[in-house]
């Protein structure tokens, strides 16, 4: 009984000292975003006289000024741009998902000639920068008279991601080939197997794909600034660095302004975490 409690608490310590060494890690990596927070409820003077000597009571802003947030939503149509954010995500999410699972069931169950060239050929274009390709991307959207419009965002997701199609092809190499045999003994079509089948067991591959998605279209930059020329049509992301250009001294509002751009990521993140974990780690069985 007291080898038992001894190894109970060795364990328990072992846990009390690593979960205190990886807090310890992390708080200079939280301390930017818990400075960016703060200064979203600071006025400017209270900005500039915390710069002159750094103290508790300098860091931590009081009384809170929650007038920046509603001061940055009227300086620019942030409301406008969060609207379009979310339905590029939501158009990026479903298309990259949908399509990039059809190739990867494809790669992984079916059999065809130069099945694993095509496949390792598509992995290969992970390594490809985005600007050996943009310029290309450009001329071609330029030409089908894209540009200006929403397309060249949203096209290019329903057309598979290399980098999803690698990890749900991984996940579906895991999952046993007795399930797609019992189907086609029921009759089942390949579609209906992959359909009825295969997708329900892939829930945390898809969830992280679509995370995956979800994380890159709403902090994507440089595709609203190469294609979007009219202010109505801007993202959070694009919007922001307007707000920066066009009020970079409104710290205070600046900061609240980046404040709503990061919170709803953080906040997903803590909602699917087990989710990604799960997916990532179910990724990687067989290659």
């Amino acid at each position: 009984m007291s080898t038992k409690l001894g190894i109970f608490g060795f364990k328990r310590s072992h846990q009390v000292l690593a979960h205190t060494v990886i807090i310890l890690i992390s708080i200079p990596f939280m301390l930017p975003l818990i400075w960016m927070v703060c200064t979203a409820f600071k006025s400017n003077a209270q900005i500039f006289t915390g710069a002159q000597g750094l103290s508790l009571s300098s860091f931590f802003p009081w009384p809170l000024r929650w007038q920046n947030f509603t001061d940055a939503m009227k300086l620019v149509p942030f409301a406008t741009y969060l609207r379009n954010t979310m339905m590029l995500c939501a158009l990026n999410v479903a298309g990259a998902v949908a399509s990039s699972a059809v190739v990867a069931y494809g790669f992984a169950r079916m059999e065809f000639r130069f099945r694993e060239t095509l496949f390792w050929a598509m992995v290969a274009t992970i390594a490809l920068p985005s600007q050996v390709t943009m310029i290309p991307v450009f001329a071609l959207f330029r030409a089908l008279h894209w540009t200006g419009t929403y397309l060249p965002l949203v096209v290019p997701a329903f057309f598979a991601s290399p980098f999803y199609v690698f990890l749900l092809r991984q996940f579906f190499m895991t999952i046993p080939e007795d399930i797609s045999e019992a189907g086609c003994i029921d009759g089942a079509s390949e579609w209906r197997i992959f359909w009825q089948l295969y997708l329900p067991l892939a829930g945390p591959a898809l969830a992280t794909c679509a995370l995956f998605q979800f994380l890159f279209t709403w902090n994507d930059f440089f595709g609203p600034l190469l294609y979007l020329d009219d202010p109505s049509q801007y993202t959070v992301a694009y919007g922001l660095q307007q707000f920066v250009s066009n009020y970079g001294s409104y710290w205070g509002q600046l900061m609240a302004a980046a404040t709503i751009f990061t919170v709803p990521i953080i906040v997903l993140f803590f909602f699917t975490q087990k989710t990604f974990i799960e997916g990532i780690s179910t990724t990687g069985g067989k290659g």
